[in-house]
This record gives C-alpha cells, sequence and structure tokens, in this order.
C-alpha cells in the first residue's frame, strides 16, 4: 500500500488460503462491503514464483540442515500430518486422480493443447487487452517490456506433449507440458457498494452472488472445485446448467479433468476457460484466483447472453473455493 502511494491511514491484510487466496481475497473484500465496514476495495493476489526463497530449518546438530525449495509447496511438515499420509506433493496428488479415476495421458495432453490453442486465439484476438497492463522488467541488460504472455506456445502439438516425460512418478502421466508452469503474475478487483459505485460514476460489471470453500482429503485436492461450487450453487439458488462461463484453474490437466467428470462435462465444453487455462497461461499461486475471476469478468462483458459466472479453484493440502458472480446491467 505504501509503494502504491496509498494514504497512510489506509489498511491493508495479507490473507493466505495457499492457491485460493487471490479469490479469498476479493471474497473477503466482498463480506466487508455487505457488513458496511467501508464502501471500497482493492481485492487480489501476487505471486513471484521465479523469486521463490529457499527455506532451511535450524539444525540440532552441526550439518544437518535442510533446504526446500519453496516453490514446490512442503515444508517443516508437521509428523502428524505425515503420520496420517497427507503430505503427497501436489504432482502427485495429480497422480492419484489419474490413477483413480482413470484419466489417460493422451486425454491430459489434448487438454493442454486446448488450453494453448484457446489462449493463443485469445491473444491473437486482443481479447486480454483490456485487462492486462505491461510491466516493465529491468535486468544487467536493460529494460524489457513485458506486455503479453509468456506461456501460451504456439508450436505445441500432442506429438510434442507426448514426448515430454513424467515428473512426478516415473510410471506417471503428470508431465510439465500438461501441467501448470511456475509463473509470476498480479491481479487486482475493485470491490464497491451499490451506492458508492452510483455516486462516482462506476458502471459495475458483475454482483456476488455467492462464495463457497470445501475441504476434500489432501491426497486428492485437486477434486476440491466440485465440493465448492457445489455449496456455491446451492448458496446462489441456482443450477449448474445455469451458468454462463466457467473458469476452473488448470492446475494439472487430471486434475482438471477429473472435476469436469465430476460436473458431468466435457473438457472441451464452450462454457470453460474460453481464454485458456492456467497449463497456458501460467498460475502465479496467489495471484490466480483473482485472475480467473478478472478473465471471467472481461469475457461476460463481451457476451450479451452471458449472465452467470463460475470462479472455481482447488487448494493445496485439500480445499476448493468457488465464487458465483452475476452480470449487472
Amino acid at each position: 500500500l505504501i509503494l502504491a502511494d496509498y494514504p497512510l491511514e489506509v489498511a491493508g491484510v495479507t490473507v493466505n488460503r495457499l492457491c485460493g487466496s487471490g479469490l479469498e481475497a476479493v471474497a473477503q473484500a466482498a463480506r466487508a462491503v455487505m457488513l458496511g465496514e467501508a464502501d471500497v476495495y482493492v481485492g487480489g493476489g501476487v505471486e513471484a514464483m521465479s523469486r521463490a526463497p529457499l527455506a532451511m530449518a535450524k539444525s540440532t546438530k552441526p550439518a544437518h540442515q535442510t533446504a526446500w525449495d519453496t516453490t514446490l509447496g512442503w515444508r517443516f511438515t508437521n509428523p502428524e500430518m505425515e503420520a496420517r499420509g497427507h503430505t503427497d506433493p501436489l504432482g502427485i496428488t495429480a497422480e492419484n486422480l489419474a490413477e483413480e479415476r482413470e484419466i489417460p495421458r493422451v486425454r491430459q495432453d489434448r487438454f493442454a493443447l486446448h488450453s494453448h490453442e484457446k489462449a493463443v486465439a485469445a491473444i491473437d484476438a486482443g481479447r486480454f487487452s483490456d485487462e492486462t497492463v505491461p510491466v516493465a522488467v529491468r535486468s544487467r541488460k536493460g529494460e524489457t517490456l513485458v506486455d503479453t504472455d509468456e506461456g501460451p506456445r504456439r508450436d505445441s502439438t500432442l506429438e510434442a506433449l507426448a514426448k515430454l516425460k513424467p515428473v512426478f512418478k516415473h510410471d506417471g502421466t503428470v508431465t510439465a507440458g500438461n501441467s501448470s508452469p511456475l509463473n509470476d503474475g498480479a491481479a487486482a478487483t475493485l470491490i464497491t457498494s451499490a451506492d458508492y459505485a452510483r455516486a462516482h460514476g462506476l458502471e459495475p460489471m458483475a454482483k456476488v452472488r455467492s462464495v463457497a470453500v470445501a475441504g476434500v482429503a489432501p491426497r486428492i485436492m485437486g477434486i476440491g472445485p466440485v465440493l465448492a461450487t457445489e455449496k456455491a450453487l446451492q448458496r446462489a439458488g441456482i443450477g449448474f446448467q445455469d451458468l454462463d462461463l466457467i473458469e476452473l484453474n488448470e492446475a494439472f490437466a487430471a486434475q482438471s479433468l477429473a472435476v469436469t467428470d465430476e460436473w458431468g462435462i466435457a473438457g472441451e465444453d464452450e462454457r470453460l476457460n474460453v481464454n485458456g487455462g492456467a497449463i497456458a497461461l501460467g498460475h502465479p499461486l496467489g495471484c490466480s484466483g483473482a485472475r480467473l475471476l478478472t478473465t471471467m469478468l472481461h469475457e461476460m462483458q463481451r457476451r450479451d447472453d452471458a449472465e452467470l459466472g463460475l470462479a472455481t479453484m482447488c487448494i493445496g493440502v485439500g480445499q476448493g473455493i468457488a465464487m458465483v458472480v452475476e452480470k449487472t446491467r
């Protein structure tokens, strides 16, 4: 807030719901507005995975330090969690779903390719231009202006994806090609009361209809959006068939397909991630929830018939979060 030159009287808070933090921040801002705590909030998230530090615990014995790469998730785990089998790495949780739900490698690769194809088409059509801001990146070679997401691959093919080796199990199906990459990113939304918007000449894009969070077994954390969505739809008083757009975070293709299978829709459903997903665009953890929502809100503005949207994602250690929004006119 200080670096953004907000008045010093403006307070902020850091939210931690792991992968769901960006969407949780928006949800908390919406609740605060509804409670009358304030009329306007900025809610979102940021993640710089390229700068994630190594973490090292204090050692009780000389030369017994172990360093953890904090981009990979688990570190300093409670021994009780390990004893209960709740500390599978995120990639293994995707393998668990692929095996239990019988999701073959070729299906995962097709889903990944489709994500890239949709993202490239969206970039070429300029559909991200209204929701992105160029960022100046400084290095020893000078300053570079980054104005387009670097993740989407124009040259991706099923043949190329099929050549990649599994990353997490030697006989597994989850690869770097059908997983979300490590990315830096930030996204933010402006949440206001209706009175504040009217008084300041703002045109709201949508209103929050419902939010829900649900817990699931950590070993299959990727299925979390199913339960969270069920709760969010119930709270909004609508059915899944009423949704016009769906943004499902693509942590892994296997995880995403497990969710769509539970929903009873195809991975190529015309409402799903219409401008590509995290496999192409990236998954900067704290940012992703707000990024999903932002992309969906802008797409809703382009479609006259898009009234209801769902943004949902899985969360490491076994949760899911979902938000239903309704376009305002």
